[in-house]
């Protein structure tokens, strides 16, 4: 599959954190040697890090047909494991430090410290054509449902986000979420379509090191989820002298009223674009953007749809709802939605089970103008710090380890209910560890009883405040 000169512009750089700097034809050309040993529509988990290793096994696994899962490597050992074992990947591209954990792989080659593993089982599962991509959707409980995207949806989605942020090749952009992230890999994906640079660093924004970055390389965008904005926010770090930022962008969740009006002041102030957007993994990462201009009077709006791509809402009937100000669920069809989920092996044969159309799961208004509101939830999850956590999958990890509770919370704000008082600090701790979320986050309570209704199910409605 010839795309790297569609996709991945050749006029396109990466630069790691070092200052080393890489063509994409150098990349691919390294490429040759490197992927000559993996078989044409192999699978392979890629335990991702923002660094040279990763985006180069990346890029050259979407140019020659092969198909990566990307997890992030930092991911609890027990959840990847639980991956490994449900996709059987004919190959595991990893950090060497982390490959003790690995039965029936066995090293086949390396590049600096990441080795490609080997599968000594034989794969008789043949990959969809049109599948490219699998990620996570359930950010960070593991499961192992994955979406499946295919080449045209990565197209489409880079294409759409270069149009409206009006991307060219002189941009460069900075890796500060991770790239196994949906819309992390979109800001790699759009910024490499239009032959820009990116920086690829594991540095965090509370780090000098990636404001020195930012300044050697002048920076031209910074992107973030709400936990993003509000730590940029407390610890003053767009104080810095930063000439060449000339946007900034949102999603991952939805930022405070307070907060966009801060960032709109700010960017107003210095110049500087700010594009707040709402996405989602099944859309390939973006499915709408409210421009600058419109920013404070659509308050809280997640404006329109990109190119190519339409809203609208339907009842619980699911009739289609066509007057302003009605709530219903959001519906988005374009060329960008997923192939479908896949939870095992045996679904990765299948081909397109949507045909461009995504029920979001988010409940909706429009106004007189067209712009969209997210109002609610139809699905019980919620995003912390830019993660999709599943409520339900959450009480299941819970119980794995005997511990009886109701989940519930709002973004950014998770709230267990448990029965035993002496489980706090285990809850807290287990979920540190499984999940890779600060404890910071989990507000675990006691409770007398968990309230359920005659048929067993819990009912959240009756759960204390």
């Amino acid at each position: 599959m010839d795309t790297q000169s569609i996709l991945f512009n050749p006029k396109a750089t990466i630069i790691e954190d070092d200052g080393q700097t890489h063509h994409l034809n150098e990349i691919l050309a390294d490429g040759d040697v490197f992927f000559s040993i993996i078989s044409n529509r192999s699978l392979v988990i890629l335990l991702c890090q923002n660094n040279y290793e990763s985006i180069f096994f990346y890029i050259n696994s979407i140019a020659r047909g092969v198909v990566p899962i990307l997890i992030d490597a930092e991911s609890d050992t027990s959840l990847v494991n639980a991956l490994v074992m449900e996709y059987k990947p004919d190959y595991i591209f990893a950090s060497t430090n982390k490959l003790s954990r690995f039965e029936h792989y066995l090293p086949e080659t390396n590049i600096r410290n990441f080795t490609l593993l080997k599968s000594v089982q034989k794969s008789i599962v043949a990959l969809h054509p049109d599948l490219t991509l699998l990620l996570s959707t359930s950010g960070t409980t593991g499961s192992p449902k994955l979406v499946r995207l295919s080449y045209k949806n990565l197209i489409e989605n880079a294409s759409s986000i270069a149009e409206y942020l009006n991307l060219n090749s002189s941009e460069v952009a900075i890796t500060n979420l991770p790239m196994n992230y949906s819309f992390g890999l979109s800001i790699i994906n759009s910024h490499l379509f239009v032959g820009a640079s990116v920086i690829m660093t594991n540095q965090s924004i509370t780090q000098r090191p990636f404001w020195d970055l930012f300044r050697k390389f002048n920076v031209t965008s910074l992107s973030g989820v709400p936990y993003t904005f509000e730590i940029l926010k407390k610890f003053r770090l767009l104080n810095f002298e930063l000439p060449s930022l000339k946007t900034l962008t949102q999603a991952g969740g939805k930022l405070s009223n307070e907060l966009i009006e801060y960032y709109t002041q700010f960017s107003t102030k210095k110049g500087i674009n700010f594009f707040v957007m709402y996405g989602q993994t099944e859309g390939t990462a973006r499915l709408s953007y409210l421009e600058p201009e419109f920013i404070i009077d659509k308050l809280g709006s997640i404006g329109k749809p990109i190119t190519n791509g339409k809203f609208h809402l339907i009842d619980e009937q699911g009739n289609r709802i066509t007057e302003p100000g009605k709530s219903g669920e959001l519906v988005y069809i374009g060329p960008n939605v997923m192939l479908g989920y896949a939870e095992c092996k045996s679904n990765l044969s299948k081909g397109d089970e949507n045909d461009g159309l995504l029920n979001t799961g988010d409940v909706a208004t429009f106004d007189d103008s067209g712009f969209y509101f997210i109002v609610g939830r139809t699905k019980r999850f919620i995003k912390v710090f830019g993660n999709r956590v599943n409520l339900d999958e959450l009480e299941k990890l819970l119980l794995g380890v005997g511990v009886e509770s109701a989940c519930t919370g709002k973004d950014n704000s998770l709230i267990i209910y448990i029965l035993k008082p002496k489980g706090k600090d285990l809850v807290k701790e287990f979920l540190t560890k499984k999940l890779g979320i600060h404890f910071s986050v989990f507000d675990v309570r006691m409770i007398r009883s968990i309230p359920k209704s005659s048929s067993g199910k819990t009912l959240y409605f009756k759960l204390p405040d």
